[in-house]
């Protein structure tokens, strides 16, 4: 009996690759790069199933095309906004994704981002770099201490949860939330707020954990931008395009808020100049899950997502 045929759209962690070819009959990506559209189309036509990356996107006409044999999507990452979900679900094709597995580093990440935003870290590395520093004085760049502060999380599942608890925990900060359902069985205090303009309006800091695409898409408006403090900080470890990235470099740049820390952007991976140029802002490339031991467990589920689809089992998280 022949092995179910996989394609991969771009390098995994040594030791999923390894499963992967243990499994099936498997076709990777050696040159890990965003693969042109026909070798995408290639890809839907001759395997399987479809191990595939935020990077691709999986639209209706990928999903529709008479020749499409893949009957599985397994994607590499939580969101799932690379893929036309509707789209699938006409052309019976499954969709997974790898939760769970990278909430503690994505968390940890935001953390990180909130730490450099709020003691100004970019700017100050930036300036010891280019030999600006003239030693120690005691009013020189003054960032906001955390302790006692307001985190408010827009989104709060796992990694909202997690980055919450972390804020809470550590630094013993206030943390309000907007949420479309209340959570259960919370081991640390938090106060819901009834929109996201009420804790943009609250929050010394604010960091988001909604899903991209849909009708997040721009959800931080400039008038929602607009509501925060002049002090308060933007974190954002979710999706780019759910920030308006124009409004919110004008509010950077004209010092209407105090900073950012940004890990995602709209149009991955292009950055805009302007932001680039602002020193009020920690830019990161995408890294919310980079770690050796994140990356390997989210390659796992999707191999455990294909392997279960093939095997006639229900999968471990399938979305559609």
């Amino acid at each position: 009996m022949s092995l179910p045929r996989v394609t991969v759209t771009r390098q995994l962690p040594p030791a999923v690759e390894d499963r992967l070819r243990n499994l099936f009959d498997v076709t990777f990506n050696p040159e890990d790069e965003p693969l042109p559209r026909a070798r995408m189309e290639a890809a839907f036509d001759n395997a399987d199933g479809v191990l595939t990356t935020i990077t691709e996107t999986v639209d209706r006409d990928l999903l529709t095309r008479p020749s499409r044999k893949a009957r599985i999507v397994a994607n590499f990452g939580v969101g799932v906004n690379n893929i036309d979900l509707e789209a699938a679900k006409e052309a019976g094709v499954i969709v997974s994704n790898t939760p769970d597995v990278l909430t503690d580093a994505t968390a940890d990440l935001a953390i990180a981002l909130m730490l450099a935003a709020t003691r100004r870290m970019y700017e100050t590395e930036k300036a010891l770099r280019e030999g600006r520093w003239g030693g120690f004085r005691a009013t020189q760049w003054l960032g906001m201490g955390l302790q006692g502060k307001t985190i408010g999380i827009i989104g709060f599942g796992r990694i909202g949860q997690a980055t919450a608890r972390r804020a809470h925990l550590a630094f013993g900060m206030k943390v309000i939330y907007f949420n479309r359902s209340e959570p259960a069985d919370l081991d640390f205090p938090a106060e819901r707020r009834d929109s996201m303009e009420a804790v943009m309006a609250e929050a010394d800091v604010v960091s988001l954990h909604i899903p991209g695409g849909g009708a997040n898409r721009g959800a931080i408006s400039a008038e929602r931008i607009a509501l925060m403090k002049p002090t308060a900080y933007l974190v954002n470890t979710a999706r780019g395009d759910i920030v308006d990235e124009p409004a919110l470099i004008a509010a950077l740049r004209e010092r209407r808020i105090a900073g950012a820390g940004l890990d995602v952007f709209a149009e991955e991976p292009k950055v805009p100049a302007e932001l680039v140029s602002l020193e009020n802002v920690t830019l990161l490339p995408h890294i919310g899950s980079a770690t050796l031991e994140t990356r390997t467990a989210m390659g796992m589920l999707a191999v455990d997502n294909l392997e279960a689809f093939f095997a006639g089992r229900p999968l471990p998280s399938r979305v559609a």
